[in-house]
């Protein structure tokens, strides 16, 4: 027997309440920028600018207990990670621990340094600071600016492609719903005070392009469907599309959660903020493939009659001048 998480053949009308979906989505991306500029992000070392420092010990390295004696001392956002290489020998255990900068100031003081030296040295005796380095704010800035156009190049990127491989509507269909899941996950970010680093970046890449599949997917048999059935109201192929992929999508959106959520419960601390930010980008990406990219194509209407240049949408032929690029 063949596991289902859907009936083989499925006739939901997915555009049925295209309206409200997407009213809600709109609504769901303002109160997201609203939270942006008003709540803000709880940035990390990697955006706020800190202090690095890197530890050595006889003893291995125990994360758990290092944070508990640094939670003591209410430095604000701290995050410590052990540091493996091969050519380290069996009594050299490296740590990295990272301190937001304090307010007023670029770096922590050599007093609170001490301090910090002092409480770890009540859990490892052999402990000892082997470098410590600072970030300042115009670094931070930069990382900001960087991580800001990476995001805007993915994007734009994207718009390119799906542009080569359908047509602008289905181009601008892709790059909204991609600007839905990314406005969204900051404003889940900003509405519970993640800690938002270089990694939930890296996060974000993953979303937008994890979403961007699902949506091609879901593109291409549209295409497929457009040639087929060319005098079919455009709803109704869409519909049908939807359906066509639907086991597909949630095979792939309910086998990633599983791995998520795991690693979400299991996966401690130092990734928790990673793992949420993707977990929560599938389920708003796997939304956002049906209805937000589709409602925009339904809006803007596809041509399909390439006989005609001014774009009819009567029965005529299917796809475009480059539906036959691979993917």
């Amino acid at each position: 027997m063949r596991l289902r998480l859907v009936p083989a053949e499925t006739n939901y009308d997915f555009f049925k309440l295209r309206y409200v979906t997407m009213g809600a989505s709109v609504v769901a991306m303002i109160v997201s920028i609203v939270l942006w500029l008003t709540v803000g992000l709880n940035f990390g070392i990697d955006f706020r600018g800190g202090t690095t420092i890197r530890s050595e010990a006889v003893q291995p390295v125990d994360v758990a207990a290092y944070r508990q004696a640094v939670d003591a001392l209410q430095l604000g956002d701290v995050a410590i990670s052990q540091v493996f290489d091969p050519t380290f020998a069996d009594d050299q255990n490296v740590s990295m621990i990272r301190i937001q900068a304090q307010d007023g100031q670029e770096s922590v003081t050599g007093t609170v340094i001490a301090e910090m030296e002092a409480a770890l040295k009540a859990v490892d005796p052999s402990l000892k600071f082997t470098s410590v380095e600072s970030v300042g704010p115009k670094v931070s800035g930069e990382l900001i600016r960087t991580a800001v156009i990476a995001v805007a190049a993915a994007m734009a990127a994207i718009l390119f492609y799906i542009w080569l491989r359908f047509e602008w509507q289905f181009s601008v269909g892709a790059v909204v719903a991609l600007f839905h899941d990314v406005i969204l996950t900051i404003g889940i970010f900003s509405l519970l005070q993640i800690r938002f680093d270089l990694a939930t970046i890296a996060a974000i890449l993953t979303i937008v392009g994890y979403s961007i599949n699902d949506t091609v997917v879901i593109f291409d048999r549209l295409r497929e469907n457009l040639r087929k059935f060319k005098t079919t109201p455009l709803q109704e192929v869409m519909n049908m599309s939807v359906n066509e992929t639907l086991s597909r999508t949630l095979m792939t959106s309910g086998t990633t959660l599983l791995a998520l959520i795991a690693l979400l419960f299991l996966g401690g601390d130092v990734i928790r903020g990673f793992v949420f930010a993707i977990t929560w980008g599938v389920i708003v990406g796997t939304y956002s493939s049906v209805y937000v990219a589709k409602n925009v194509v339904l809006f803007l209407g596809v041509k399909r009659d390439w006989s005609k240049p001014d774009g009819g949408s009567g029965g005529g032929g299917a796809g475009t001048q480059f539906a036959n690029i691979d993917a």
